[in-house]
This record gives structure tokens, C-alpha cells and sequence, in this order.
């Protein structure tokens, strides 16, 4: 099985992660203190706590010295029974316990650029070299690209954890076709590769859009984000079926 890499235009990719970090920091101040203690679809995990982890990944990103520190304690928690990314992400959380919903807010805001510039200058030697873990997906354990999770993953979990906000303190979120519909657009390409079968998708509001492969498939109207919430596993109104059962990282 070859690595998967990523299917952006790395210009475009780069684009996506430094205006994504500006959607989620202005998020971050937009909400109210009650929010930030609301529950999120990420059962462990209330808002300030979801925030705390797009900080740790936003910190990763920016820092080669902090990647590299919160490897080695992620991967001697995984050496003892645990699964990575499970420790990696509660020990971004974990470690930001005390933190205030403005110091999380503040500090994103800071580091959100910085981890921006970090993706961008990570070199094509690196981004071509497949990661050292598998990862699973759809119940396959398989190969990434680095550049796959740089350009492609560490853009989707901020961008899915913001809907996740939205959805658990009840407002809308910023979304346009120029920033969210390129990102649903990757989403529904590697949707429809992963599956490879015939179908007729359209996706409704800002991020929306129309997809068809063959002529023989099922057909679907969905709004775009309740579809990406639903093939990453996320409670959403549509019914999950069929080939919306095929799953896409985030």
C-alpha cells in the first residue's frame, strides 16, 4: 500500500492552515465564559479543554524543540499499554489543566502564525517521508506521508474541532467557499476514492457544493458540514449509511 499524501496544491494547503489558525483563535474570543465550560461530541473533552488541545497541536506545529518533547512523552505513555494519539492529545490537554479560556485564547492567538510558518517551511525531503505509525482508518491500519498529515490533517482537526464548538454552544460557524468549501472539497474527494464506488452528492450552504462519480450510484442532499461530521464519526442529523459509512481522517 502506497503512503497516502496529500491531494492540495501545497500553496493552497498553506493557505487553508494559516487562515484556519485565524478562524479558530477569533472563535476562541468569541465565546461567552459559560461556553468555554459547555460539553463538546468529544465526550471527555468540554469546550476549554478541545481548545487546549488545537493549542498543543498549534504549539507542535510551531516548535521542532516542542514536537519533539511531546513525542517522547506521548510515545512513553503509548510504550506502556496506550494508543499515541490518545496520549498525545490528553497530554495536550492535561498539561494546559490550569489554563484560563483567555490565556488558551491569547496564546493560540499567538502561536496560531507561528505554526503556520513552521508547516510552510517544513522541507519536501521531509513531507515525502512516510510516518513511522501506521494509522487506522475504516478498521486498515495504514501508511501517511508527513506531508499528508503537515498539508492536509493539521488543518481538518482544527477546522473540524471548530464545528464541534459551534455545535456544542450552539452558534454558527465562519464559513465561506473560498476557505471551508476547499477544505470539504478534499474531504469529499478522498470520501469518494477511499469507497470508490458510484454516487451523486450535493452539499448545501456556504462549503457546499455538487459531486458525481458513475451513474448508477445512490444520491444525497446533506448540508456539507453535518456531512463532514458524519464520515468522521461525529453525531449529525443525517443518517449514517451505506457509503456514508466510509470514514475520513481528521
Amino acid at each position: 500500500m502506497n503512503p497516502r499524501e496529500s491531494a492540495l496544491p501545497r500553496p493552497v494547503a498553506m493557505r487553508l492552515a494559516a487562515a484556519e489558525y485565524g478562524r479558530c483563535a477569533e472563535m476562541f474570543r468569541s465565546l461567552s465564559p459559560a461556553q468555554w465550560a459547555m460539553p463538546t461530541d468529544c465526550p471527555a473533552w468540554d469546550v476549554r479543554q478541545m481548545a487546549a488541545h488545537m493549542l498543543g497541536m498549534a504549539e507542535m506545529a510551531a516548535s521542532i524543540r516542542e514536537n519533539l518533547r511531546q513525542q517522547r512523552k506521548a510515545t512513553k505513555v503509548a510504550g506502556a499499554g496506550g494508543v499515541y494519539v490518545d496520549a498525545l492529545t490528553q497530554l495536550q490537554v492535561d498539561e494546559r489543566a490550569d489554563w484560563t479560556p483567555e490565556r488558551i485564547t491569547q496564546r493560540f492567538a499567538a502561536r496560531g502564525p507561528k505554526a503556520a510558518v513552521g508547516r510552510r517551511r517544513t522541507p519536501g525531503l521531509i513531507r515525502r517521508r512516510s510516518m513511522p505509525v501506521l494509522q487506522e482508518v475504516n478498521g486498515v491500519r495504514e501508511p501517511w506521508t508527513f506531508g499528508y498529515l503537515i498539508d492536509v490533517i493539521l488543518t481538518r482537526d482544527p477546522w473540524m474541532h471548530r464545528q464541534d464548538i459551534a455545535a456544542a454552544t450552539g452558534t454558527e460557524p465562519w464559513l465561506t467557499a473560498e476557505h471551508d468549501g476547499v477544505i470539504v472539497a478534499d474531504v469529499v474527494a478522498e470520501w469518494a476514492e477511499r469507497h470508490g464506488k458510484d454516487f451523486e452528492l450535493t452539499l448545501t450552504g456556504p462549503a457546499g457544493g455538487t459531486w458525481r462519480a458513475g451513474a448508477n450510484g445512490p444520491s444525497w442532499t446533506l448540508d456539507a458540514v453535518d456531512f463532514c461530521r458524519a464520515i468522521a464519526r461525529r453525531p449529525a442529523s443525517t443518517t449514517v449509511d451505506d457509503l456514508l459509512n466510509t470514514e475520513v481522517p481528521y
